[in-house]
């Protein structure tokens, strides 16, 4: 089986990549890559995956690659995922998720390919939630607050669209927060360890800078992410949709509880004005009963030993 990640250097594409090549032996795996892409996080599996250069806003280059592996899943992760720089960047965060979606899927209907594609949504596209609809189902409403959470609304209905419109063996997965090892460093769970691992070397004041601390969200070790990914493609019904995570929030506060036990560490809090955002989503937790139910998919890594081996992965590299 030929299969294609997009984003296979980013944070969930490598690890994905390590969850194929060491559970499903004969599958040959491919990757797209940019000429700027970070190619550490791939390091230890270069020589076992097939790398292609092109970028998802170039259909030229799309075509080359899906023509050359002829994939038979596509494992579609690329993304501006970070959702503070969609402020910033929102047309461009629109380009490269909305766009470049519809890119693909014209370049999978160009050359008369029949894969079966998994769509990383995200629980972002839940956006502003009422008390009364905790946890969330996937037939909740989507009320998203940022441009990125825009984004990823517009690449899960297009994804359903061109199920109905052209029958794409698209399966929507919405996953909630997802960290460990190799999480970028904008990221609230990698950015909270990097500045407790800084502070346990003396390289910066023990103070931490947080935004919100209210804030709560579902978080899923990457790895069980990462499996789930691979469960949607094998088992989702083309065109449905899925809620992946644990079904528990913890608040930005008790995160850093958490990490301050688990470093012995002292330090202060200062809330950093440029941290907050003009719109925030104060809870996201997951009812992944549906997917569980066709799955049998569960969690299995505690969130202490995400943390635990987050916080290990940044005093390696401070």
């Amino acid at each position: 089986m030929n299969v294609l990640i997009t984003g296979i250097t980013g944070f969930a594409g490598s690890h994905l990549a390590e969850y194929i090549l060491s559970h499903h032996p004969g599958v040959q795996v491919h990757g797209i890559i940019r000429w700027r892409s970070r190619m550490d996080n791939i390091a230890g599996i270069l020589g076992r995956v097939e790398l292609h250069e092109a970028d998802l806003k170039d259909m030229v280059s799309l075509k080359k690659v899906l023509a050359a592996c002829r994939p038979e899943r596509i494992f579609h992760l690329a993304a501006q995922s970070f959702v503070p720089t969609s402020w910033r960047l929102p047309a461009e965060t629109f380009m490269i998720n909305a766009v470049g979606q519809i890119n693909l899927f014209e370049t999978v209907l160009d050359l008369k390919l029949d894969p079966r594609i998994q769509i990383a949504g995200s629980s972002e596209e839940y956006g502003m939630v009422h008390p009364d609809e905790v946890p969330m189902k996937e037939t909740n409403p989507l009320r998203p607050l940022s441009p990125y959470a825009v984004s990823k609304v517009a690449q899960d209905l297009l994804g359903y669209q061109y199920f109905k419109s052209y029958g794409l063996k698209v399966i929507r997965t919405r996953g909630f927060n997802h960290t460990g090892p190799r999480r970028g460093d904008v990221f609230v769970t990698s950015n909270f360890s990097r500045q407790v691992a800084e502070i346990e070397k003396g390289k910066r004041e023990p103070v931490i800078h947080v935004g919100n601390l209210d804030a709560k969200r579902d978080f899923t070790d990457v790895r069980d992410m990462v499996r789930a990914y691979w469960l949607a493609a094998e088992k989702g019904e083309p065109g449905d949709v899925y809620n992946l995570g644990t079904g528990t929030a913890i608040s930005m506060h008790e995160l850093l509880e958490m990490l301050s036990d688990l470093s012995k560490t002292k330090f202060r809090i200062q809330i950093d004005p440029e941290r907050l955002r003009p719109s925030d989503v104060q809870i996201l937790q997951a009812d992944g009963s549906k997917f569980h139910k066709l799955t049998g998919w569960t969690p299995a890594i505690p969130f202490e030993k995400t943390l635990s081996d987050l916080l290990d992965y940044w005093r390696e590299r401070v």
